[in-house]
């Protein structure tokens, strides 16, 4: 028994081209893809439900791959400060910075956790996501760590929203490691890592590479330890320096590397000769008012995919909007809408690991669309604020209506 869809148009971001099909129609079964096309070419099979799309555009559900959604309290006393001129130093050796995040994460139980990554969840999703990654990392210690993937975990099942776990506990040295970034990258590696993932919490992992945080000595210890669990790897790197993080990434087959303001022509290279996904986040480069941007000619010249997410966090972008990311990575980036699209669909769902489940309208995939009321899909990228009506189709299923 197949759900037909139609009386509509569809891009579907195959190759990461638009693909226009001007009489769509699509046919799921359950969950799944079973057939999508021109409305005229529909094969036979045995429709029980018809449902009528009102000539809107379908895209594939947009994915958000890198977010930090789960935290506690927020930071937007220190947005105010910075602004009346209080540089971040001032503010980290006052207590601010990732220290206070991580203090009103331990202090926040699972309950209070998992209702604030709701809501912001919930601003996504009414945007039309249908898959999102979600780090710790706010944790810095076991417990804590453990408590922010258990509520990643309940989040993915109590939710219409498809959820990848991330451990990032090498996010940042934690005060009781304070001098000892080494003992801190033992901890990970010896007992935090292997634990974590044995108890089913964890999909991938990610580390900051950066000289702020972790080098990539240290990151690569990690990376071997997820290595031997089977566990796929992801990077921050070259946010605020070239330190060769990305090359790194490439080296250990890494899903992505992520941030790349400072990448260099060689590791491009190798992320290309590695097929390692760059994920730009222009809402950090955006709200810490950066002028070094990613090379996105090398970047297009070298084949490397680009996806591009909401980077939802407390400190550096607190975005609740993945159409918002999408018209900053054109007017800043200058990316087309085209690919600003391919970035939130097939490229960011590379960027998981889970092409083969979502990102494009494709037969075998889940039935995750949006069916939006809009001309062209420029659109989703060129219209600021507000929200389009759409309707969000989640594994087969209408899961909001606007």
């Amino acid at each position: 028994m197949y759900t037909l869809w139609h009386h509509c148009r569809a891009v579907t971001m195959s190759s990461g081209k638009y693909n226009l099909l001007s009489n769509a129609a699509l046919l799921t079964h359950g969950a799944v893809i079973f057939w999508v096309g021109e409305y005229d070419e529909l094969p036979d099979a045995l429709i029980t439900h018809r449902i009528d799309l009102g000539g809107r555009l379908v895209t594939p559900g947009l994915v958000d791959c890198h977010t930090h959604a789960v935290f506690g309290g927020n930071r937007a006393a220190e947005f105010e400060q910075r602004l009346q001129g209080v540089s971040y130093a001032e503010i980290a050796a006052a207590g601010g910075g990732i220290a206070s995040t991580v203090r009103d994460t331990r202090a926040a139980s699972e309950q209070l956790l998992l209702k604030q990554a709701t809501q912001r969840i919930q601003a996504l999703r009414q945007e039309g996501v249908t898959t999102l990654e979600i780090k710790s990392g706010y944790g810095l210690d076991l417990e804590s760590e453990r408590k922010m993937l258990r509520v990643i975990r309940q989040l993915g099942r109590e939710l219409p929203i498809a959820i990848r776990s991330t451990c990032l506990a090498a996010h940042a040295v934690p005060s009781e490691y304070q001098g000892r970034s080494d003992d801190w990258i033992d901890h990970i590696c010896n007992q935090l890592l292997p634990e974590l993932y044995h108890e089913g919490l964890v999909d991938a992992v990610d580390a900051f590479c950066e000289h702020l945080a972790f080098s990539p000595t240290q990151v690569e210890r990690v990376f071997q330890v997820a290595t031997e669990l089977g566990l796929p790897v992801k990077l921050h790197a070259e946010q605020l320096s070239l330190q060769h993080g990305a090359v790194l990434a490439a080296r250990f087959h890494a899903l992505s590397a992520d941030h790349l303001e400072y990448l260099c022509e060689p590791d491009i290279a190798a992320m290309a000769q590695q097929g390692t996904v760059a994920v730009l986040l222009p809402g950090a480069y955006y709200f810490l008012r950066e002028t070094q941007q990613p090379p996105v000619d090398l970047l297009r010249q070298y084949g490397v995919p680009m996806a591009i997410s909401s980077d939802m966090n407390p400190g550096t972008s607190p975005m609740l909007s993945l159409r918002l990311v999408m018209n900053m990575a054109c007017t800043l980036f200058r990316m087309t809408p085209e690919e600003a699209l391919a970035g939130v669909t097939l490229y960011a769902a590379r960027a998981l690991g889970i092409e083969d489940r979502c990102g494009t309208l494709e037969p075998g995939k889940e039935a995750n669309f949006v069916a939006w009321d809009i001309e062209h899909p420029a659109e989703l990228s060129y219209w600021l604020g507000g929200t389009l009506s759409k309707h969000v189709i989640f594994q087969g299923e209408e899961v909001y209506y606007d």
